[in-house]
């Protein structure tokens, strides 16, 4: 049971893939997408998710709107809910600090290809000073501030500083970045004197075009009936396809992993027209 054709990878398909094989194989090759309904607390606790994963994509929209030039006061008449409220007034009176002026880009998506395959990124913010610096600023609404050390080994991180290397050509006025030139920016509504910065180099450069090749390449070559399941059971806690996998209540809330309250990626979201679409040429 292989890919789609013309499949396009993500972040997001990626962290599912190393979450859990089964999750990517449900939800992005067998396009499942309504699992059996949960009932009792696990619905309640799915329920709370989604609006926060609402709230999320709401902030998003706003600060994209106020970098394209909305005014801020226009905005903050759209603003009903309290949290959402919170979050924009932190944002404009702590902003990350120190970003380039001559470049701003909201929701803007770069894609490459590799190894015959693509890789998109969605940037929420890059901020860049053509040939000296590119700055990826990413907005994260989690209740709980994710710690260094697993930020700095998500596919998201990966994925977004390679992407920006190999496409942001044409934001750097034609001239290629280099990784020391491009630095990701982690930004904590809750926490929004504590960002978290992850500059790039060569080396790690080097790392991520490996670890990304021999992620594809593994997923393209899967060809079971059944992909394995996690043997994490904390990755089941917030998965939507639990009740599929007989996996849900099985740890409880203080054993769960940090929740990330970004909505993810459907894969219809990646369904897009590569011309309209920054990249390099094969």
């Amino acid at each position: 049971m292989a890919l789609p054709a013309g499949f396009t990878f993500s972040q997001a398909s990626l962290q599912d893939y190393s979450d859990c094989p089964r999750r990517f194989q449900l939800r992005y090759v067998l396009g499942v997408r309504w699992p059996a309904a949960l009932d009792g607390a696990a619905a309640n606790e799915r329920a709370e998710w989604e609006k926060k994963a609402l709230q999320g994509a709401a902030f998003h929209r706003l600060v994209h709107q106020h970098t394209i030039g909305i005014p801020e006061k226009t905005l903050a008449q759209s603003i009903t809910d309290p949290d959402l409220r919170g979050w924009w007034q932190a944002y404009l009176d702590t902003p990350p600090p120190n970003l380039p002026t001559e470049v701003r880009r909201s929701e803007v998506r770069l894609s490459v290809p590799l190894d015959g395959c693509r890789l998109v990124a969605r940037y929420d913010l890059l901020a860049i000073a053509p040939g000296q610096r590119a700055i990826i600023v990413d907005w994260k609404t989690s209740r709980l501030r994710t710690k260094r050390e697993t930020l700095e080994t998500r596919w998201q991180t990966r994925v977004y500083r390679y992407v920006l290397v190999q496409a942001g050509a044409e934001l750097n006025e034609v001239s290629a970045l280099t990784p020391a030139q491009i630095e990701l920016i982690y930004w904590f509504t809750n926490f929004p004197q504590q960002i978290e910065r992850l500059p790039y180099d060569d080396s790690q450069y080097i790392d991520d075009q490996a670890a990304l090749q021999t992620a594809i390449s593994e997923i393209s070559a899967r060809d079971q009936e059944l992909w394995s399941l996690t043997d994490d059971l904390k990755r089941c806690r917030y998965c939507t396809y639990q009740t599929l996998c007989e996996r849900g209540g099985q740890m409880s809330e203080e054993e769960a992993p940090e929740q990330d309250w970004e909505p993810q990626e459907e894969p219809e979201d990646w369904e897009i027209d590569l011309e309209q679409v920054g990249e390099i040429a094969f």
